[in-house]
């Protein structure tokens, strides 16, 4: 693995160094009834603090959680205590579901300091690592830097001119059940189905049942399968912008450097009226 991925033997070990950022990034979907939160308070890595992904967005689009602006996001982290400097690591309660969103937020901010923990809190609790509850203390804000970088996003305009054109892939991290519009989208209004042309790389078939990351090997083998091919520009999407991000670390991982998230996913696509929509595989 590279920099962008720690173990829970890594963190377990630098738990206390005074450069290290723990994040909570964890995030369920609506259906769930989870309230990822509640769950914070009632037992973290020691520590962390809470990223609220809801919050850290865009609350003026209709859009579920679209990037907040760099001025919004930088505020936040200055408020938390998360600045220049830290290495930042995140995890959720799942093992790897929404920690890659906050990953990639931060990518996208311009700070590059920043890794998953493999496994996530599922691990972490299974190896029998300590655990803190409650809300933790006021932190001393601390300057953040944003530096936006726009080639790391895709709006639907820049999808649907690369698949017409050929010129990137579009990788679709949901079920293939879902994929193939065999079930219902969680979210109202939202048609079920897919973009013509994007591959279905379902994000959970890239993990190991533990929540950890396959092999770069196994990775980039998932891929081929799938009709992706790495070497060229690659377009990740999802329900909502929360598991394509998966896609992108997996992509990371691999050594692809041409690819970028689409932030709207389907959430957008599939709730836009005349967007076209195939079936099937």
């Amino acid at each position: 693995m590279t920099g962008d991925v720690v173990s829970t033997a890594w963190l377990a070990a630098h738990l206390s160094s005074p450069d290290i950022a723990i994040l909570d990034a964890s995030w369920h979907l609506p259906a769930a009834g989870r309230d990822a939160r509640q769950e914070f308070l009632d037992g973290h890595i020691p520590g962390a603090r809470f990223f609220d992904i809801d919050e850290l967005s865009d609350t003026s689009s209709p859009l579920p959680h679209m990037l907040p602006a760099p001025e919004k996001f930088a505020s936040r982290m200055r408020k938390m205590g998360v600045g220049d400097g830290k290495r930042v690591i995140a995890y959720d309660s799942v093992g790897l579901f929404s920690a890659a969103r906050c990953w990639w937020m931060f990518k996208v901010m311009g700070h590059d300091d920043v890794a998953v923990l493999d496994g996530g809190l599922r691990k972490w609790k299974a190896e029998g690592h300590p655990l803190e509850d409650g809300a933790p203390p006021p932190a001393q804000e601390r300057h953040f830097t944003a530096r936006f970088r726009g080639m790391m996003v895709k709006d639907m305009a820049s999808v649907a001119a690369a698949l017409e054109s050929g010129a990137a892939q579009v990788a679709d991290a949901r079920s293939g059940t879902r994929f193939r519009g065999e079930e219902m989208e969680p979210r109202l209004g939202v048609r079920p189905g897919h973009m013509p042309g994007a591959r279905n790389v379902h994000y959970a078939s890239l993990l190991n049942p533990d929540g950890t990351l396959k092999s770069p090997a196994e990775i980039e083998a998932l891929f081929r399968a799938a009709g992706i091919d790495v070497a060229r520009p690659v377009i990740t999407s999802c329900g909502s912008g929360v598991t394509a991000a998966i896609l992108t670390l997996a992509l990371t991982l691999i050594g692809a450097r041409d690819h970028a998230l689409y932030d709207g996913s389907w959430a957008e696509w599939g709730g836009t009226p005349g967007a076209p929509v195939a079936m099937g595989d």
